[in-house]
């Protein structure tokens, strides 16, 4: 009998949630009780999708959620652009509508400024905290710098992100990136750090230029119990283009945190 290869991603879920008037969006691959569960929160105008590498392979024994935050990816657009803070209420009440408390959560980019913010003031929904190069250095809060380090993190990732990015950007819509955008530069990460009360990775990509190692190793010197971890070769979407090198430090976290 030939043996059949574990693939996780047809085990994967379309859950639907309404949180504040708004319909939510999320992939959801679930494992055997009492699986950890674990929630992938995306960047700046950029849906889940690409948050499946490195899904499908935490999927192995965690319960794995990644939701599109309003106006992403599937779940619905409000009107306006919403700043950090009103992310962060939506990922809250999403997570309190699935019984999802006291989960680990994982952000990558703007998202590790979404699960900053909702772990600061919904500590309970908080179990551990992965920061997977977050956002925004504060060494370079302005619009243009900011699009000038997208644009040189553009060569270092897989083209096949790029694609995927851009055509997440244009189905969002430019107007409400840059809105977005404008959002995530007001919101001060550095500020909320010292707040966050949970065992917290945070991980650079050696070749990031939107995050560099040095200032990810200043998030992590601001957390009470953070630690840093670098991912050599990689840049800035982990998630995506090194998650095989993102999810064992992922898992070496988990496994030494209990």
């Amino acid at each position: 009998m030939t043996a059949i290869a574990y693939d996780p991603s047809r085990l994967l879920t379309d859950l639907w949630t309404t949180v504040g008037g708004l319909q939510m969006y999320a992939r959801a691959a679930y494992a055997p009780a009492p699986a950890r569960r674990i929630i992938l929160v995306h960047g700046l105008g950029i849906s889940s999708r690409y948050m499946l590498p490195t899904l499908v392979r935490l999927a192995r024994q965690y319960c794995v959620f990644a939701p599109d935050l309003p106006g992403f990816g599937r779940s619905q657009k409000p009107r306006h652009a919403l700043n950090i803070e009103r992310m962060a209420d939506a990922l809250a009440g999403w997570m309190n509508q699935n019984g999802l408390e006291h989960a680990t959560l994982l952000g990558n980019s703007l998202g590790c400024q979404v699960i900053v913010d909702l772990a600061v003031r919904y500590p309970q929904s908080v179990d551990r905290l992965i920061l997977s190069s977050p956002t925004i250095d504060a060494r370079a809060r302005s619009s243009l710098t900011q699009i000038a380090r997208v644009i040189a993190d553009a060569p270092r990732e897989k083209f096949s992100l790029n694609l995927l990015a851009l055509s997440d950007y244009l189905e969002v819509g430019i107007p409400r990136v840059l809105a977005t955008l404008h959002h995530a530069l007001e919101d001060r990460i550095e500020q909320k750090l010292p707040a966050v009360d949970v065992p917290t990775l945070v991980v650079a990509g050696q070749r990031d230029p939107i995050v560099p190692v040095s200032w990810a190793a200043h998030v992590a010197s601001l957390l009470p119990r953070g630690r840093l971890v670098v991912l050599p070769g990689c840049a800035h979407g982990t998630n995506y283009s090194c998650p095989d090198l993102l999810v064992g430090e992922v898992e070496r976290f988990l496994i030494e945190t209990v």
